[in-house]
This record gives structure tokens, sequence and C-alpha cells, in this order.
């Protein structure tokens, strides 16, 4: 047993050895405003522990405690009598410990278990800022991992020293902590990565991995159908090291001649499963991904894993290749891609999935090396807090360009809706309970909306106005609008795309008012001598005396008489003008066709008749005797017609 484990350091040393060579391991971090005392007020770096849940997307401001008794919070707190629960109203407590004599998250459960808001623990050494993580020896007593639901920090040690003195001279210090930028939110899509492994019998660890691919198969897959994310699982492979190249550890744990390998499950060679199961199964994975990624469903690949961990655990004996071709069949994929991409995993050659594994493993950019499994990143940078749903999902929902995050990430569980207190402070039109407040992951944006195909205008804040030619069908475009006796008048117009105007008929601003214009008082209707006038709302009515008719587009009163005789009058006169209009167009025509039949009669009898000096002005003189002829003949038929 003793002998395994000095093989198992020396394939875990060499691996990151050759990491450090070619990456680097990165300390993801967040920002520590300090707003009081004036002495140590500022900007600092604190590292971001990588337990308890970080508030990805937003900030969280408090007063410090630094304790005077067990300030290493290595001990209960109610053995002491401390409590660290806020006052009503009061700001949250932000718990300053001293680094040492225990492991992080014990003083982190020991700060919660307290009430405090979240813990920073002082390092008690002049260092670059480290990655607090949680213990790898961890033991059936330390369930209290998974419950750890408060933020952590580290913080230098100097900031630590000058927090403490300011405490101890009286002086209360107020600290932020910034978590809006820990992450970059560049657009409405979030690339992530889980760097996992299928092995499930490496403790608690391994079940609160299985325990989280379980509950956030939901969530993954919605994002995913959705089109909002663009997840890739990813696998840590390590190699066995030349001079154990031919030993039956290497030949036990690793496949392709040594290349890839993984600890033994069990770590003990005399039972269970082999370092060289898992690679394998691993391989299978990451396989099974590429296969359906290329038709179209990767998300087929949270179906897998999850189905594989309850259909195939080693403590049953199935984590082997013909449970996990069941489980490749049940979800409809051909096993025989699968098989292909996998490879021959005897041959000592490289094998391509793994080799890229291996490659991707090295920190590029920002992101830095995987060195910690389970990891998830998140637009290159590396997720650090609790593997739990509503954690990951957070955090993945601070990963979006703030207003497009998808509707997953604005359920009560994941954030606060602003809008609900007080509208956000924004626009807001109770009566057709329109409102420019638009609830985002990291807090509220106040923007006019667009409603029904109308879109608003205004800054968002104080003024919205519905621009457009539909606008009049949404509140009436904001503007007057009254029915009196049957009748209804708007000053709303559809054929303006902003404003309100009163109708004809009234005055006012058109807003909030339109008022009656009594045109028989201020005389600009029924002004004929023999008009009548009565003012109605929003029109008028003028009538004549006796027998006269109004007629209103001239303001004339006319007798109906000679109303009658002039409209017959004006009847026969167009008659007559249609006639002559007919006449003329047919006579015209007539002189048409004539003038054609001469052209053609004086090209016929040039070819067959001689003609003297001037024939054109002898034959044309014809022509046009017989057109006369014709033209009168035919203007008799027309008259006697």
């Amino acid at each position: 047993m003793r002998t395994t484990n000095v093989w198992l350091v020396v394939i875990v040393w060499v691996t990151v050895g050759w990491s450090s060579c070619t990456g680097r391991f990165v300390v993801e971090k967040n920002n520590l405003r300090v707003t009081s005392p004036e002495s140590i007020r500022g900007v600092y770096e604190c590292a971001l522990g990588n337990f308890g849940v970080p508030q990805y997307g937003g900030s969280m401001s408090g007063a410090v405690v630094y304790p005077k008794t067990n300030q290493k919070a290595c001990k209960n707190f109610d053995d002491f009598e401390i409590s660290f629960r806020s006052r009503v109203a009061g700001l949250p407590t932000f718990v300053l410990v001293d680094r040492g004599d225990c492991y992080f998250t014990l003083k982190a459960w020991n700060a919660q278990r307290a009430g405090a808001a979240t813990i920073l623990v002082a390092d008690n050494r002049p260092e670059q800022l480290i990655t607090m993580d949680a213990p790898e020896d961890e033991t059936s007593d330390a369930d209290y991992l998974q419950n750890i639901t408060i933020p952590s920090a580290l913080v230098s040690r100097s900031l630590g020293s000058a927090i403490k003195t300011a405490i101890a001279h009286g002086d209360p210090v107020h600290i932020s902590l910034d978590w809006r930028e820990a992450l970059p939110h560049p657009n409405d899509r979030v690339a992530y990565e889980l760097w996992t492994n299928s092995n499930d019998e490496c403790g608690s660890k391994c079940d609160a991995q299985i325990r989280f691919l379980k509950r956030f198969k939901g969530a993954a897959q919605i994002l995913e159908k959705g089109g909002y994310t663009r997840f890739t699982p990813h696998y840590i492979t390590w190699y066995c090291p030349e001079a154990f190249l031919a030993s039956r550890q290497c030949k036990t744990q690793c496949i392709n001649g040594g290349r890839y390998c993984a600890p033994d499950p069990e770590q003990d060679f005399s039972r269970g499963y082999n370092g060289k199961d898992v690679i394998i199964q691993n391989l299978r994975q990451a396989c099974f991904f590429r296969v359906t990624n290329e038709s179209g469903k990767p998300w087929l690949w949270w179906d897998y894993v999850t189905d594989f961990a309850i259909r195939c655990p080693m403590k049953e004996e199935k984590y082997n290749k013909k449970c996990a071709d069941q489980v490749i069949q049940s979800l409809g994929v051909d096993v025989k891609k699968i098989d292909k991409c996998i490879g021959d995993i005897d041959a000592n050659a490289e094998n391509p999935v793994l080799k890229e594994e291996q490659v991707a493993q090295v920190g590029k950019g920002s992101r830095g090396d995987v060195t910690i499994l389970p990891t998830i990143v998140i637009n290159n940078r590396q997720y650090r807090g609790k593997l739990q749903r509503s954690a990951v999902l957070k955090a993945l929902c601070s990963g979006f360009r703030e207003t497009t995050e998808p509707p997953i990430c604005l359920t009560e569980d994941i954030e606060t809706n602003e809008c609900l207190q007080n509208n956000g402070g924004c626009w807001e039109d109770k009566t057709t309970n329109i409102t420019a407040c638009r609830d985002t992951f990291r807090g509220r944006v106040c923007q006019c909306p667009i409603v029904q195909g109308v879109k608003f205008l205004g800054d968002g804040y104080t003024h919205c106005e519905a621009s457009g030619a539909l606008r009049c069908g949404i509140n009436n475009g904001g503007c007057w609008k009254q029915t009196q006796m049957g009748k209804t008048y708007s000053a709303c117009r559809d054929d303006h795309s902003k404003g309100c105007k009163c109708p004809p008929g009234f005055i006012g601003d058109g807003l909030k008012e339109c008022k009656d214009v009594n045109e028989c008082e201020e005389k600009t209707a029924c002004q004929c001598r023999d008009c009548k006038c009565k003012n109605t709302w929003g029109s008028y009515e003028c009538s004549c005396s006796g027998s006269l008719l109004y007629i209103r587009e001239h303001d004339i009163c006319i007798n109906r008489d000679a109303r009658g005789d002039f409209s017959w009058g004006v009847i026969w006169i167009i008659i007559m003008g249609l006639g002559a209009a007919a006449l003329g167009a047919y006579t015209v025509y007539k002189y048409r066709i004539r003038t054609y039949m001469d052209s053609e009669i004086r090209a016929i009898m040039a070819q067959y008749m001689p003609l003297d000096n001037n024939p054109n002005t002898q034959l044309s003189s014809q022509l046009e005797l017989e057109n006369a002829k014709y033209v009168e003949s035919d203007f008799n038929l027309f008259l006697l017609s």
C-alpha cells in the first residue's frame, strides 16, 4: 500500500511539474473596497475561496469585526458566546480572522454558524495571494463542507494588519466586496467548460460531483438547447514517467504506452478497478460528446454521464464497456462511432482526443492551468466556489452581457428582482401596467420598452412615450380620449409617429385635456345671411330658414328647386360635352385611317402607272377630294344615328 502511494505521488509530481513549465496556476480575484476609515480607504485585491458561494455578478457591503478571542476561528464561536448576527436595518457582518492552525473551510463554517455574512482571512506571511481550497483528505465528519454558503476571501497580511489597527483604535471599518467583474461578460452567449472525472470511488468529492451533474443537468440542457451557452467537457490526464513505463503500475493505470494515466480509484492495486479503466471511460465520455456535438445534440452528454453514474457504478462492478454501450444505445447514439473515436488504446501511439485534453489543460491567456478537480471554467476564467446548482448557475448568468440573460437567470432562486421594489425607480404607466424597469441578473436597467410592436421613447426614468404607426392602440398613445352621447374623440393620430393633437372642434394640450370649441360663439361657422347655428360637442349644426337648403362645404343657403334646376342643367352640359368629345375623337380616327390608306395607294400606283412631272400633287388633290366626301358621308350617318 505504501509503494502504491509513493508511485501516485511521483505521477502527480511529474504532471504538475510538466504543467508549470508550460503554463501557470492563476489565482482568481475580486475587488475589495474599503470605504472607511479615511486612513485605509481604497481598492484592494482579494483571492476568491474555492468553497462557499461567491456572489458572482453582485456586490456586498458590511462592517468588519475582528474577534477578541478565537481569532483563527478554529473553534465554534458559540463556545465563546460570540455572535456576528447583524442587528435589524444594520450592515451585514464581515468577520476578519487569521490564517493558520486549521483548514480554511473550518474557519468559514464556524464564522457562518455565528451569523457572519462573509469571512475575510488575513494571510500570516508576506506573499502573493493564494487560492483557499477545501482539504484533500476529507473525512466522514467533514459534511459541513457542502453546507458552507457564505463567500470567503483571502486578504494580504498588510491589509489585514491595517484593518486590525483601525478596529483597535475604535474606527469603524466598512468594506464592499464586488464580484461584478470577477467573470467577463462580453456578449449574449457564455462559453464554459467542466473539467471532471468518471471515477465514482474517490470519496465525498466524487459524491458531490455526481450530485451536481444530476441536479445541474436540467439547467445545462435548457441553456444549451436555447443557444445561450456553448459547453465543453474536459478530462485531466496524467502520464507515466519514462523510468516507470515497464512497471506493473504504469501498465495497469495507463493506456497508449504510458502516455495517458489516471490514479487508481481506490488507491489500492490489489482490488477493484484500475486507473486504466477510469482513463478509458473518460475517453469514452469525451468521444460521446464529440459525436453528439457533430450531430447537433451536445446536450445528450449530460444524459449519458448521469445515466452511466446511476446504471454503471463501480460498487456494483458494472463500470465497463458493456454497461456503457447499453447507456449509449438507449440514448439513440451509434456505438460504432464512439468506438471509432476511442481508437486503439493498446497502441504505443498518441491518441488524438486525449492529446487535445492534455494541451487544453495548460493555461492560456487569463485562465491558468487546470489542476483542481472538478473545475468549471466560464468565459475563460476559473470558477471558484461550491459545486452546487444554484451557485454555478449564478456564475454562468454573470457571464452574459446585461439585458441578454436567458429567463432561467431571472428566477427567484438565482437573483433578486429589483423592479419589484418601487419599480426600480424607473418610469411606469400604472394604467396599462407598462414599465421601463427591466430586471437583469446584475440589477436592473431603466429602458423604455417595446410593447406589441410599439416602441416607447424617452429617458426611461421620468418619461417614456409611444412612437410609431400602431401607438394609438396602446393606452391611446398616452393622449386624451373621451366619449359622450355615443361619440368618441381622440387626440392620438395614427398618421403621426409621436405627439398628441386635439381633433378638429377641440382645443387643448392633447395630453390631459381637449375642450370643445363653440363655433357659433366664435363665428367660425354658419356665417351666411339665412344661416342658424347650434353648437354640439366636438362639432356644430347649421340650418336655413324656410325651404332653403344649407350647403356646409360652401357655408351657403340655396333654394331647393334652384338647386334641382341647377343640377339638371349641369348634367345636360356634361352630356353635350361628352358627345362633342366623342365626335371629335371619331373624326380624328377616320382622318388617320384615310391618311394611311392614301400612302398605301400611292405606293401601289407608283409601281404600275406612269406619273407626270408632278404626280404627288395631282394624286394628293384627288385623294383629298375623295376623303372630304367620305368624311361628309360619315358625319351625316353620325347625325342620323
